[in-house]
């Protein structure tokens, strides 16, 4: 975790403005002056759609870049990544408690070698925020199974408050309240199974009940915090949930090497999606752990108890549950499973559980050589996905894994940069050109005019005051596109510069004076 934590501190700088970032930005800016306005100022509720989110990381990200010696963004990836690395501590903690520190082990380096994970850690506000908060509540979950009926209240009231931050980052962390029920769902019928009494189970389940009851009202109390605009009207949550049930977007998708409606994609885009951008590790463990699953259901030592049972099928339900859902709903996606990454980390802990479960098989044969034999592989693989990642970076999250053919293979196929991260780079490489150009340093009564296709944002904020914004092409001396959009093929000029990883261009500058 250290190690991890240093890491992010030596290269969150390194990360770019995405697409979102200004609005969400703007967004928390807002929701404090609603607070210092003494709830005077509704602006923020009349701020495109961003009123349908909890605002509690742009909140803070706004309030740290007043006292932060860092630009207001760099902030934001700064928090962004501890966030990121919160949820790791999560995964650890829950792997550990349902399978033993190797197991802990196991699933926190696969989540740190997961790109999508780590990949959007720096930048997005709401989806790693809202996995975090969901692990967390898988973890006082996990505890609270094993102090049921009656779990002791700092648990209970622990769980409130995570829940009221992931309800206040996304509303459907009501998934959280779910899967607990479910698993409580699953002890009761234990009970009732053990005492062939369904008077008990019914006995208990109104003690559990009752006893779990005040995480409701904890949890409403910080979700209004950080979500001003739930409280506003007792509706508006379930307004949200239903906005998002069924959330329109009028764009297209990438998807198979052709563009498609976001509400025309294929059943199968999200588990396609994760089958091509899951790292082969993480796919190897999952099959371990449903290879091992399996064979618990008829051979119990794979599980200590019946409480340890319910705490990995808890893990399970919180990775398959949100899959099987979309595959019955069809609900519309796009930009892979971005708003999937809650998935992540359960998905982590059972990869991490399978391997461990292989690891005690091997060593129940007391075979060093058995023992090399997996290790040698695994290590290679760890090490083989720690330099694709370090050679993808600052751009993680493009990751695809060689059943696609890497990026490369990806290409043309499927989405890589969608959010324009690479524009950063860009920026840097034009700051450098015209600089050389001029002899090594630019004027101060120099006016070069710049043309985005892309988010402005993303390239102004890193550019002297010397580069200024036109808004048509046939004004611009330069060009700096992502190639997402295509429009680095539709403009003409001299391309001075190219944004590339493992031979695949994400962004373009162009001397539109040549």
């Amino acid at each position: 975790m250290l190690s991890i934590g240093i890491l992010i501190f030596l290269t969150f700088p390194n990360y770019g403005i995405i697409w979102d970032e200004e609005v969400q930005r703007e967004y928390g800016l807002l929701l404090i002056k609603y607070y210092t306005s003494g709830l005077q100022d509704l602006s923020a509720f009349n701020f495109d759609n961003l009123y349908l989110y909890g605002g509690g990381f742009d909140m803070a990200a706004g309030l740290l870049e007043r006292v932060s010696p860092f630009g207001a963004y760099e902030t934001r990836h700064l928090l962004g990544g501890a966030i990121g690395l919160l949820g790791m501590a999560g995964v650890w903690r829950l792997a550990r408690l349902i399978g033993g520190e190797r197991t802990g082990f196991f699933a926190l380096l696969l989540l740190a070698l997961l790109p999508a994970y780590y990949g959007h850690m720096f930048s997005n506000p709401k989806d790693i925020p809202f996995a975090c908060g969901m692990i967390w509540c898988l973890h006082l979950s996990a505890l609270i199974l094993g102090e049921l009926p009656r779990p002791r209240w700092s648990l209970i009231v622990g769980f409130g408050v995570v829940l009221g931050l992931t309800l206040g980052t996304r509303i459907g962390g009501v998934l959280a309240v779910f899967f607990l029920a479910a698993a409580i769902g699953g002890h009761l019928w234990q009970v009732a199974r053990a005492r062939r009494d369904v008077s008990s189970a019914a006995w208990q389940a109104l003690v559990i009940l009752g006893r779990l009851a005040p995480a409701l009202p904890v949890a409403w109390l910080v979700m209004v915090v950080i979500w001003p605009w739930a409280h506003l009207e007792p509706l508006n949550p379930l307004r949200a949930f239903l906005k998002f049930s069924a959330f329109p977007w009028p764009n297209e998708v990438l998807f198979g090497g052709r563009w498609i409606s976001a509400d025309d994609l294929p059943v199968t885009y999200l588990t396609t999606m994760l089958g091509l951008q899951l790292p082969e590790l993480v796919l190897v463990g999952l099959g371990l752990a449903a290879w091992f699953g399996g064979r618990a259901l008829v051979r119990p030592p794979f599980l200590v108890d019946g409480t340890n049972r319910l705490q990995v099928a808890l893990v399970a339900l919180a990775a398959v549950f949100p899959i099987v859902y979309v595959l019955i709903s069809h609900p519309v996606l796009y930009n892979g499973f971005r708003h999937f990454l809650f998935v992540l980390p359960p998905m982590a802990i059972l990869a991490g559980l399978g391997f461990d479960r292989l690891w005690a098989a091997v060593a129940d044969h007391r075979s060093r050589l058995r023992a090399r034999m997996l290790a040698l592989p695994f290590t290679a693989a760890v090490v083989a996905q720690f330099w694709t990642m370090a050679a993808l970076h600052p751009y993680e999250y493009i990751y695809y894994n060689r059943i696609a053919g890497g990026i490369a293979g990806a290409e043309w196929r499927y989405e890589l940069d969608y959010w324009g991260a690479a524009l950063r780079e860009a920026a840097y490489d034009l700051d450098e050109y015209v600089a050389n150009e001029s002899g090594g340093r630019l004027e101060s009564t120099e006016k070069i005019s710049v043309f985005v296709c892309g988010h402005p944002t993303s390239v102004m904020y890193f550019l002297p005051r010397q580069f200024h914004l036109v808004s048509e092409p046939e004004q611009a001396d330069f060009l700096v596109s992502w190639t997402q959009a295509g429009c680095n093929f539709t403009m003409f000029g001299q391309v001075v510069s190219e944004v590339q990883r493992f031979g695949v261009t994400l962004a373009v500058v162009k001397d539109l004076r040549r």
